[in-house]
């Protein structure tokens, strides 16, 4: 039977990982999830958990680790922020390339330079290129729930996924979440069963160097070129999305909290005006459509749950009938603008959809945003009415 504790984000994920009965866990501390490796390591001590808690220099040297495991048949786990992603760039690509179910949790962190260790998305998104899927999440409970469902969701995929909670805001912060029992996740998580054998008797070579046009393997049977392998893997992630709606309606009905979902809503039914936001940011969003509702505006809020696949069908579904929609986004592609409010422009333009788009960068290295700031901006943005191009700023102190 499931039980309630009061727990911050970063032992939340850590149980999630020990009730997916994870084999392989390699990672390096890095505020703010330096909390969740040390946890680990207690299970495994402790007997608590079976499995390899292997202690690394880095963690480039870390997710090596993880994607050695999972290529000989481990369910591994990681977990880091920031530099620490960074540093972890070069491999981020070779564990997608090699298809592997590698789950990672991150508390999302502000990049140096200047250091900061507070928050905010910039790490996560300037990752979003490497072939890893990613969720965000509200609150702890969804950490816990998502880390339980990447991995089935993973696992079907052969793709990694990286689950994304704001540091501090979540990874220190205690709340309630109901924990789970273990004979219910057992039921709904099977042990893993790895898409490649590897065979001592029988050897293969994983992951040669690639030619420009499919060859014959020494069983005469042709095999994809790199492009190929490029290929298969934006068409594993373009059909993702039904696969995350499948685990996540199962999750509900084993569970009693449905997760067939790509995005949150909250209040749009009747709504002109959208707020759109991820992770934790969403809550404040959702009090600032209650504010501006109490003040006569048609206003709702959608957070994007999903970023990676993006999913630009759901979100033009749901912003059909918004003739504004104020983007806040805790990241910024320097040059240009939010990462959000771009993807959210080209999904909107491939259905032809044309309300006014007003981007605003929040909450940069922990800045403070609430819900007075989104209600003000939002008001703000209305009046501008889309002529303001470039992205604004709030709460910038010069």
């Amino acid at each position: 039977m499931s039980k309630v504790q009061i727990i911050n984000g970063n032992e939340t994920a850590a149980m999630g990982a020990k009730l997916c009965r994870v084999q392989v866990i390699a990672a390096y501390p890095i505020t703010p999830q330096s909390k969740i490796p040390e946890t680990l390591i207690k299970y495994v001590e402790s007997g608590e958990l079976e499995a390899e808690f292997i202690r690394v220099e880095s963690e480039h040297s870390a997710l090596t680790v993880c994607i050695s495991a999972s290529t000989v048949g481990a369910r591994v786990f990681t977990a880091t922020a920031a530099n620490g992603l960074a540093y972890m760039h070069e491999q981020l690509h070779w564990a997608a390339g090699a298809r592997l179910p590698i789950v990672m949790a991150l508390a999302n962190r502000g990049l140096g330079a200047p250091w900061t260790i507070f928050n905010d998305m910039q790490d996560s998104i300037s990752q979003r290129d490497t072939g890893w899927m990613q969720v965000y999440c509200r609150d702890n409970q969804e950490i816990m729930d998502s880390i339980i469902m990447a991995y089935k969701i993973c696992e079907q995929l052969h793709v990694p996924m990286m689950v994304c909670f704001d540091g501090f805001v979540l990874s220190h912060t205690v709340m309630p979440v109901e924990i789970p029992d273990q004979k219910q996740v057992d039921a709904f998580l099977p042990p893993y069963v790895p898409h490649l054998q590897v065979d001592g008797p029988d050897p293969i070579n994983i992951n040669p160097v690639m030619l420009a046009d499919p060859r014959a393997n020494a069983q005469g049977v042709s095999c994809p070129s790199y492009m190929g392998f490029r290929m298969r893997l934006q068409e594993t992630l373009e059909s993702a999305g039904d696969v995350i709606l499948n685990v996540g309606r199962e999750f509900g009905e084993v569970f009693g909290r449905s997760y067939e979902c790509l995005l949150w809503e909250y209040r749009t039914e009747g709504a002109d005006t959208i707020l759109l936001t991820m992770g934790s940011l969403a809550n404040e969003a959702s009090l600032a459509v209650d504010a501006l509702r109490e003040k006569g505006w048609k206003a709702g809020a959608v957070a994007l749950r999903v970023f990676r696949p993006f999913p630009a069908a759901t979100l033009r579904q749901a912003l059909s009938d918004a003739k504004h929609v104020v983007i806040f986004d805790k990241n910024i592609s320097y040059g240009n603008e939010g990462a959000t409010c771009t993807e959210t422009k080209a999904a909107l333009f491939e259905g032809g959809l044309r309300p006014t788009i007003t981007n605003y960068i929040v909450g940069l290295g922990g800045k403070s945003v609430v819900a007075a700031d989104l209600e003000a901006a939002t008001i703000k943005a209305v009046e501008q009415k889309g002529q303001v191009s470039t992205p604004q700023w709030i709460g910038v102190a010069v």
